[in-house]
């Protein structure tokens, strides 16, 4: 039998929580984040069982282990089969390397594949009880979108979304702003650090206490499990997974979700071999991973890969805790991690604009390889790295691409003279009539609007 799981908060001061309550309080009451007490290992010939399986059923198999006393295997198996009913392609570019594609959702962005699933479990541990719960949740861009599409019109459950106004894309607010019903979004005078720092201060506000809070940002723990699958589904669909042959994962990366979805699996038994950590021109973990200094960048530094602008990321402190250490909500470090491991495991880099630019023009003039800015991030980190490790050009190796290029038409076309096609759900965007409202990058009016409209 599967053991269940507890998980504890990497602050240290508050008890462990269970699977339900660590999902729907979202953090940790002391402020810090939930971390599993422990990583389930896969079994002997575990893995390879799993080579050909579609996609919800490699979810039922890593999720199960997670979801033990919470969920009935049958009851998991048909949210996984409900949430992912869309394609997950691995494009072979060149050698041993791929782009897996997480674009194909309903909104066109990885976000989609923890949100679904997150929607669905909050949904059933909701649905005896007659609770109900406003979801609070923070965005640099695709994140509020694939949230909003998620719960939109589940019952008992009021979304509250937070955007910076001049840091989204036209589509990316769109797909937020026409959805109506039990989600609002409210554009925030300001940058998406202070709508995450919002967010985390409404959790641990006294005066809130009477509205039932959660949080869909990769804070909460229940982002983060799914988010482990597709490290596993790529894995199995292209190395050889009898003579448990490495794989190099380049991700992009802002406020690190993404990451320790793919450090999960690592830790589960998924043999890695490194993971390219790729950011944009906001280098703070890089940087920090160099030196051993932390150092926020305030404000966060704007760039074309808008959903990465996060200049203190939340998941640095899972990251952290995971290598030994202890980082509070505010960044500041109480113990190092073990650095030396921590570069031993991780390759950080970070690419400015210019260089995005340019690897969406090479990757596409090469390769006929069409990337938007968040996965010519991860593309250029993977190419530099095979760079400075020629001995590892034979190593497999996937770049993670997060988002449709179609969210990105302009950037695109100006970079490779083509503007992508929008797939289905973003076909009809422009033509949707939107509603949002504003407020200024301030607690107070945000904490009074909370009260306004959902206390009881």
């Amino acid at each position: 039998m599967t053991q269940r799981i507890r998980y504890y908060s990497t602050n240290r001061k508050a008890p462990t929580a269970d699977l339900r309550r660590a999902l729907l309080q979202g953090q940790a009451g002391d402020r810090g984040l939930f971390m599993p007490e422990i990583f389930p290992q896969w079994g002997a010939g575990e893995l390879a069982s799993l080579v050909g399986r579609s996609y919800a059923e490699v979810a039922t198999s890593v999720l199960r282990r997670f979801t033990e006393g919470a969920l009935e295997a049958t009851e998991l198996r048909r949210l996984c089969d409900d949430a992912y009913d869309f394609e997950v392609p691995l494009e072979h570019v060149t050698g041993r390397t791929h782009v897996m594609r997480l674009d194909r959702g309903p909104t066109a962005s990885f976000k989609d594949f923890a949100a679904r699933m997150m929607a669905r479990w909050m949904a059933c541990f909701i649905r005896d009880s007659g609770d109900e719960l406003v979801v609070l949740t923070a965005t640099s861009g695709d994140t509020g979108s694939a949230v909003a599409h998620a719960f939109h019109g589940v019952e008992r459950i009021r979304v509250l979304v937070l955007f910076p106004i001049a840091e989204v894309s036209d589509r990316q607010r769109k797909q937020m702003t026409t959805l109506g019903g039990n989600v609002t979004t409210i554009a925030i005078d300001g940058k998406f650090d202070d709508c995450q720092r919002m967010v985390k201060r409404a959790f641990a506000d006294p005066a809130l206490a009477d509205i039932p809070l959660t949080s869909a940002n990769s804070i909460n723990i229940g982002r983060l499990l799914p988010q482990s699958v597709y490290y596993v589904y790529a894995y199995t669909r292209l190395a050889d997974v009898a003579t448990s042959e490495p794989v190099i994962f380049s991700v992009p990366s802002g406020n690190f979700g993404d990451m320790m979805g793919g450090m999960i699996a690592g830790r589960m038994g998924l043999p890695v071999r490194r993971f390219i950590i790729a950011t944009n021109a906001n280098d703070e973990v890089p940087s920090f991973l160099a030196t051993g200094r932390y150092e926020r960048i305030e404000p966060s530094r704007v760039c074309i890969s808008n959903a990465m602008n996060v200049g203190h990321p939340s998941n640095l402190a899972r990251l952290v805790d995971l290598y030994g250490g202890r980082m509070d909500e505010q960044g500041t470090l109480h113990r190092p991690p073990d650095l030396e491991r921590l570069r031993r495991d991780l390759y950080a880099i970070s690419i400015d604009d210019d260089r995005t630019r340019q690897t969406i023009q090479e990757a596409y003039e090469q390769f006929g390889l069409v990337l938007e800015p968040h996965g010519a991030v991860g593309w250029a980190g993977l190419m530099q790295y095979l760079r400075e490790h020629p001995q590892e050009a034979d190593v497999l190796s996937v770049s993670l691409e997060t988002a449709h290029p179609a969210k990105f038409p302009e950037e695109i076309e100006a970079c490779i003279g083509v503007a992508p096609d929008p797939p289905p759900s973003l076909a009809d965007l422009d033509r949707r009539e939107e509603s949002y409202g504003s407020l200024p990058a301030d607690y107070e009016p945000f904490c009074e609007l909370l009260l306004k409209e959902f206390k009881s």
